[in-house]
C-alpha cells in the first residue's frame, strides 16, 4: 500500500498517469512526454528525453559521453551497457608522464559510447523513426532555449575549471544567467548528422573524421578506429533479493552492484523506525562494506577476478550482517575518482513498458576537450582508471574504466514495480539503497521519497549528513564512532527520479534539488 501523504517539506506532489516521464530538465521531459503523444512508446519518450538534455543541460550531459540503460520491454528485462573503451593506443607508456591518472584533456578521454545507446535502443524497441527522436533537440539547438537556474548554477562553475581550454570557451563561455537564451547551432547540425545517419557520421563518417583530426592535432592516442570498434553491449541485469522484492542492476564495469550487495546485508537484519538513529546506522554500516567491494573488485568485466556471484553469496552477505554492531567501522575503501555529472531519467507508457536511462559526460562538461565545429563535449571517463599496475582498474588499451552512472530497477513477482535512479557520481548507489528503503520497507510515495533528506558515505568513509536532519540524530551517529562532516548545499546529495507502478497506473516523483519534474497523461 502506497502512502500519498507529504511528511517532508516539498514544493512537489506525487504525480498520477497512465503515461509518464521523470527527468531533471523540464524541456527534456516535456520532448519525451511529445514523443509518447505522437504515437511512441516509453523507449521513444526515453531517448527523445535524453537528447534533448544533451542540448538544453550540458553542465551534466552531453553528446560525447556514455549511456547505459535498464527497460522492460512488457515481457522481460534487459540491460545495456553503452560505456566506451579506452583507445587501443593507450599503454603503460602514454601515462609515464602523470603521478594519477589525468582529469582532464585528451589523456582522459574514452570512446563516446551514448549514440550507440540512442542507436540500438531505437533499432530494437522503438516505434518512431529514429530522426523523429532528435526534433526538439534540435530546435532547442538552432532557434534556442532558455537556460533553468540550476543549469545556468553549474555552468559558471565551470568556467574556471575549464579555463585552459579555448575551444570549450569557444562553445560554453561566457556562462549564460538563468533564463538567457542560448543557441548551440554547432551542437544542431551534429544532431542533424547524428540523426539522419542512425549514429554512422558519429562514429564512422564527417563527425568521427572531425574527432580523429583533434586528437592528432592534439598529439593524442585517441583515433576514428576506436569510434569504428565501438559496439554497446546487450546485458543481463543482476537481480538481488530484498524482502518481497529484487533490485535489478547492470553488471561491472558500473557501481550499481553495490547498491545490492547493501541491500543484501540489510535483510538480513531487522527493519528499524524509518529516519532513526538506528536505520541510518545500518544503512550507512551496509554501505561501507558495498563500497569497500566496489572499490577492491569492480572493473572491466575482464579483468574482475570476483564475480558478481561471488560477492552476492547468500552465505557472504549474512556473515557481513552479522558482523554489523552499534559502532561504525572506520576502514578506509581503495580511492577512485568521483565526481557528479550525470543526467538520469525514466519513462513508462500504458502499454507497461519501463525505461531507466542514465548518460553523462563525468566530470560536469567532461574532459574540457570540445572538437571544434561540433558543439562534442568529450567525456572524461578515463579518469575512472588508477595507473596502478596492481589495481584491477589499471588503465590498458581497449578497456571500459570504472563507471559511477547506474540506471535502476525493481521487480515484484516477475512483474515490474519501479524504475528509478539517482544521479551524482559517488551517491548513485547509496541513492538506490535509500530509495528503495523507504518505498518497500516503509511504504512512502515517490515523491516522499525523492524529497527525504539523505546521508552519504565518503570515500573515506566519513559521513556527510544532508542540511536540515535532526541535530539529535548527528549527534547519536557520532556517539558510535562515525565521523561526521559537513555539505550545506542539498545538490550535493543527488537528483533522484522514480515511477512507481500501480494497480491503476503509475506513480512518479522528481527531485526538488534539480529543476526537472515529472509529466504524465
Amino acid at each position: 500500500m502506497i502512502n500519498y501523504a507529504q511528511p517532508y517539506p516539498s514544493v512537489r506532489s506525487p504525480v498520477c498517469a497512465a503515461n509518464m516521464v521523470a527527468s531533471s530538465q523540464p524541456l527534456a521531459a516535456q520532448a519525451g512526454l511529445d514523443a509518447l503523444r505522437r504515437g511512441g512508446n516509453a523507449v521513444d519518450a526515453a531517448l527523445a528525453a535524453a537528447i534533448t538534455h544533451t542540448v538544453v543541460e550540458p553542465t551534466m550531459n552531453g553528446i560525447g559521453g556514455d549511456a547505459f540503460a535498464i527497460l522492460w520491454d512488457g515481457n522481460e528485462l534487459f540491460g545495456l551497457n553503452a560505456s566506451g573503451r579506452s583507445p587501443a593506443a593507450w599503454d603503460a607508456d602514454t601515462f609515464t608522464k602523470y603521478e594519477k591518472m589525468p582529469a582532464f584533456g585528451w589523456d582522459s578521454i574514452t570512446v563516446p559510447g551514448g549514440v550507440s545507446a540512442w542507436v540500438m535502443l531505437s533499432e530494437r524497441f522503438g516505434k518512431l523513426p529514429f530522426a523523429e527522436l532528435f526534433d526538439a533537440a534540435i530546435h532547442y539547438a538552432e532557434d534556442g532555449f532558455q537556460v533553468g537556474p540550476i543549469t545556468a548554477y553549474y555552468w559558471d562553475l565551470a568556467q574556471e575549471l575549464y579555463k585552459d581550454f579555448p575551444e570549450f570557451a569557444a562553445e560554453f563561455s561566457p556562462a549564460p544567467r538563468p533564463g538567457q537564451r542560448v543557441r548551440r547551432p554547432d551542437a544542431g547540425r551534429t544532431l542533424r548528422l547524428i540523426a539522419e545517419s542512425k549514429g554512422e557520421e558519429f562514429y564512422r563518417g564527417e563527425l568521427a573524421d572531425r574527432m580523429d583530426r583533434a586528437a592528432r592535432d592534439a598529439g593524442a592516442g585517441f583515433r576514428k578506429s576506436d569510434l569504428a570498434a565501438h559496439t554497446a553491449e546487450w546485458v543481463t541485469p543482476i537481480a538481488q533479493d530484498y524482502r518481497h522484492i529484487k533490485l535489478h542492476e547492470i553488471p561491472p564495469n558500473g557501481q550499481g552492484l553495490a547498491a545490492q550487495i547493501a541491500l543484501g546485508i540489510l535483510q538480513h537484519c531487522d527493519v528499524p523506525e524509518l529516519d532513526s538513529a538506528d536505520a541510518v546506522h545500518l544503512q550507512i554500516e551496509a554501505m561501507k562494506i558495498a563500497i569497500r567491494a566496489a572499490f577492491e573488485h569492480f572493473a572491466d568485466p575482464r579483468a574482475m577476478l570476483v564475480t558478481p556471484e561471488a560477492l552476492l553469496e547468500t552465505g557472504s552477505l549474512t556473515r557481513a550482517a552479522e558482523r554489523i554492531t552499534d559502532r561504525a567501522c572506520d576502514l578506509p575503501p581503495v580511492s577512485l575518482p568521483i565526481n557528479h555529472g550525470t543526467v538520469y531519467l525514466t519513462t513508462a507508457d500504458a502499454s507497461g513498458m519501463m525505461v531507466s536511462f542514465i548518460q553523462s559526460n563525468y566530470l560536469g562538461f567532461g574532459s574540457g576537450i570540445v572538437i571544434p565545429g561540433t558543439g562534442i563535449a568529450m567525456q572524461n571517463r578515463g579518469w575512472g582508471f588508477s595507473l596502478d599496475p596492481n589495481n584491477l582498474n589499471c588503465v590498458g588499451p581497449s578497456k571500459r574504466p570504472f563507471h559511477t552512472i547506474i540506471p535502476g530497477f525493481v521487480t515484484e513477482n516477475g512483474k515490474p514495480r519501479m524504475s528509478f535512479g539517482v544521479m551524482g557520481g559517488h551517491m548513485q548507489h547509496q541513492g538506490h539503497v535509500q530509495i528503495v528503503n523507504r518505498i518497500f520497507d516503509h511504504g512512502q510515495n515517490p515523491q516522499a521519497a525523492a524529497d527525504a533528506l539523505r546521508w552519504l558515505v565518503g570515500e573515506d568513509f566519513s559521513v556527510t549528513l544532508e542540511p536540515g536532519m535532526p541535530q539529535s540524530l548527528a549527534d547519536d551517529l557520532k556517539r558510535r564512532g562515525h565521523r561526521l562532516s559537513e555539505e550545506p548545499d542539498a545538490r550535493y546529495f543527488g537528483g533522484a527520479q522514480i515511477i512507481l507502478r500501480t494497480e491503476g497506473g503509475y506513480v512518479g516523483g522528481s527531485d526538488p534539488r534539480k529543476e526537472g519534474l515529472v509529466v504524465g497523461y
